[in-house]
């Protein structure tokens, strides 16, 4: 790796990490010694990148920093194709047209040199036929997540059993077989998940249930981490 490109990636490590990070880590993940490390620091610092911490530490960089967002590597331009077109042909409509629109800003910004990668990619996903209709409105669901309302859907379970129920949506997970919604359930006090394609109809209501939806995940998480292995989420069946 050439040292410019080590700089920009310690740049990068730092930029996407929420605390300290040491020589010793960032010098196994470039595949250098943490003595390197040291010397890179000390020359961003006196190229003035805001870097603060010491030597046992960690180094931070402070958030006043800031640099051209889309000076990408080919590596992280193939990646950002791959998930662009995984959403594309597993996303809603309006996240499929945002993955098309991704795909086009990146390319009218990248170098020309660059463009090859974006339009002949060397990784792929497979095709995907069309999922059958959900009875739920994901934009807007994606929406009412973000907000912090309530649903009040009707729902269809694994055996046929159809039920009313109030719900605090916490996140969408998107499985091979089929879409997930992961909520807090009002009528189970508990933490549930559930097929979309079961879910029959929807009303998007105006009452926010009080929580951050941060906080609310966190929580969801938690429950996931407390419960057995066979009663986690794995796939389309879904408990509910």
């Amino acid at each position: 790796m050439r040292r410019a490109d080590r700089l920009f990636q310690i740049i990068q490590i730092l930029r996407r990490s929420t605390r300290p990070v040491t020589a010793q880590d960032m010098a196994r993940e470039l595949e250098v010694s943490p003595r390197t490390i040291y010397r890179d620091i000390a020359d961003l610092i006196g190229q003035r990148v805001p870097v603060q911490g010491e030597a046992g530490f960690g180094y931070i960089l402070e958030d006043s920093f800031d640099m051209p967002p889309l000076m990408l590597t080919p590596e992280e331009i193939e990646a950002a194709v791959l998930g662009a077109q995984w959403v594309m042909g597993r996303g809603d409509p309006a996240l499929a047209g945002a993955a098309r629109d991704l795909i086009a800003k990146i390319t009218s910004v990248v170098p020309e040199h660059l463009r090859a990668v974006i339009a002949h990619p060397a990784t792929g996903v497979p095709t995907r036929s069309s999922p059958a209709p959900d009875g739920i409105d994901l934009a807007r669901a994606r929406l009412w997540i973000r907000e912090g309302r309530k649903l009040a859907m009707t729902y269809r379970d694994e055996k046929g059993a159809v039920s009313e129920r109030v719900i605090w949506p916490v996140i969408l997970g998107y499985f091979e077989a089929a879409l997930m919604l992961a909520a807090w359930c009002e009528m189970r006090q508990d933490f549930r998940h559930f097929r979309a394609d079961r879910i029959l109809s929807t009303r998007f209501l105006e009452d926010r249930h009080g929580q951050r939806p941060g906080e609310l995940r966190q929580r969801w998480k938690r429950s996931l981490d407390s419960r057995p292995e066979r009663q986690r989420p794995s796939g389309p069946a879904g408990k509910s």
